[in-house]
């Protein structure tokens, strides 16, 4: 069985339909292919469901011969569920014209079942749009599984010692926490809890798997940037979010949110301390 997702967006928006991609394919025995920006296919290189991402810019206003290729595309495999996020006729048109007998959106003619987004954190939105497969969803207990070698190169990597290692993920945009607080920190935190390593994660990572196995590889991640916040939620590891809403992230003891409503250069080192438990 094959399950088509239409999936326009940035990289955030991919990660947040992970679970629910990944919890249809787990229950109903299905291969994923998803028709997504080039620059997103690293996102589903996380899911071992994916089979095929096929490349499609939805933002930029497809050209016929874009359609033309996905449809060709998705009436060759034997799909028998599309989850369709992209908006507009020719979507619908395309799908209309595709021989796959389940088709969930928003909204569209094409569309043989209309879903309104659910309450909850932003993975667990989704779980509206497995309604009509009969499935439910628990965004919350969605795991990451990684490379053993992805995870040894990051361990090798690390400073020496048997300490928690914290790691430090700055977004390095110009709303992001002031970056000389972001450096003296590790200096404050091992003050007050000997032997505990500090790792900082480069704003421009090469690829998501990286970010992945870091953030899978720390004890605790302190994180402003929104992909790291969801590899960290993914990946089961403590987190304090720095800037994010607490509604956007599932409700954990050990998930901590801070500055969703303030500047975040009004946090002071302070406010990060007791963030973290110190």
């Amino acid at each position: 069985m094959r399950v088509l997702a239409l999936s326009p967006g940035s990289l955030q928006r991919q990660l947040e339909r992970l679970p629910a991609m990944a919890g249809i394919c787990h229950k109903l025995g299905a291969k994923l292919q998803v028709a997504c920006d080039p620059s997103c296919k690293q996102v589903w290189d996380l899911l071992a469901s994916t089979e095929k991402c096929i490349p499609i810019n939805f933002d930029a206003s497809p050209a016929l011969a874009d359609w033309a290729n996905l449809l060709g595309c998705v009436r060759e495999p034997d799909f028998e569920v599309c989850l369709n996020f992209v908006d507009g006729a020719q979507v619908n048109l395309m799908l209309a014209m595709s021989r796959i007998p389940t088709r969930v959106a928003r909204s569209g003619f094409a569309a043989t079942a209309c879903v309104e987004d659910a309450e909850g954190w932003s993975a667990q939105r989704l779980g509206s749009w497995l309604k009509p497969l009969g499935l439910d969803l628990d965004a919350n207990a969605f795991r990451l599984s990684l490379a053993a070698g992805d995870l040894e190169k990051v361990r090798s990597s690390h400073p020496s010692g048997n300490g928690p290692l914290l790691l430090l993920a700055p977004n390095g945009n110009t709303d992001d926490w002031p970056a000389e607080r972001w450096a003296s920190l590790p200096q404050s935190v091992q003050s007050r809890l000997e032997g505990l390593r500090c790792v900082q994660l480069e704003v421009e990572v090469p690829t998501l798997r990286e970010r992945a196995a870091a953030v899978a590889c720390a004890d605790v991640v302190l994180s402003s940037c929104p992909l790291t916040q969801l590899l960290a939620v993914y990946n089961g590891i403590p987190l304090v979010a720095l800037g994010t809403a607490s509604s956007a992230l599932p409700q954990r003891p050990e998930i901590r949110s801070l500055g969703g409503e303030t500047p975040l250069r009004n946090l002071s080192e302070d406010d990060v301390l007791n963030a973290l438990g110190f």
